[in-house]
């Protein structure tokens, strides 16, 4: 599965150099010299080569980080390859992503990866299936397991240990004590 790790931004400068939205917590290792980037298909669609009229410019299935650095509150990233201003303008918009195979178990026990506990079922203490998880959210109060219920609409649940009391990964669920009427919402 393909974990979007960003998203390319403005080109800066005249070099090849680009803004990158950052979307993960370890930007210091995602965007490291060396990485290896996969592009996510279908994002961008074939626009006119910068560098050759009329020839269709085709964004590469992946991207080499050569550099990275900070400049004021953002994320620069130069890619191998990406060496002017008009090829960083075409990688405009694409999205960044990491295999999430290659992508180490957190240490800490009581943190998880998005991609771990998406699909998996939410059950209460009493083993009553209340829906599986959609997706996370991440508010800024808390994070939000947005629950897929089984009529079809969803309900968010604060990733919080008095409501979320256990994830088993091993078992494929997520065991929830919602307060009355939170389900309601």
């Amino acid at each position: 599965m393909l974990l979007i790790v960003g998203r390319i931004g403005k080109p800066h400068g005249i070099r090849g150099e680009v803004t990158v939205e950052v979307r993960t917590d370890e930007p210091e290792t995602r965007f490291a010299p060396g990485m290896v980037l996969s592009t996510v298909p279908g994002v961008k669609a074939a626009q006119p080569a910068p560098d050759a009229p009329g020839v269709l410019f085709r964004t590469p299935d992946t991207l080499t980080v050569e550099s990275a650095r900070r400049h004021q509150e953002r994320l620069l990233v130069a890619f191998e390859g990406v060496l002017d201003r008009d090829v960083a303008e075409a990688l405009r918009g694409t999205l960044l992503a990491v295999d999430s195979a290659e992508v180490a178990p957190p240490e800490d026990p009581e943190e998880f990866h998005d991609h771990q506990l998406v699909g998996l079922a939410v059950v209460t203490p009493t083993g009553e299936r209340l829906g599986e998880v959609a997706r996370i959210d991440h508010a800024p109060a808390s994070d939000l397991l947005v629950l897929r219920r089984p009529e079809g609409h969803t309900a968010l649940i604060p990733f919080v240990k008095a409501i979320v009391p256990e994830v088993d990964l091993a078992g494929g669920r997520v065991v929830v004590d919602p307060p009355g009427g939170l389900l309601d919402l």
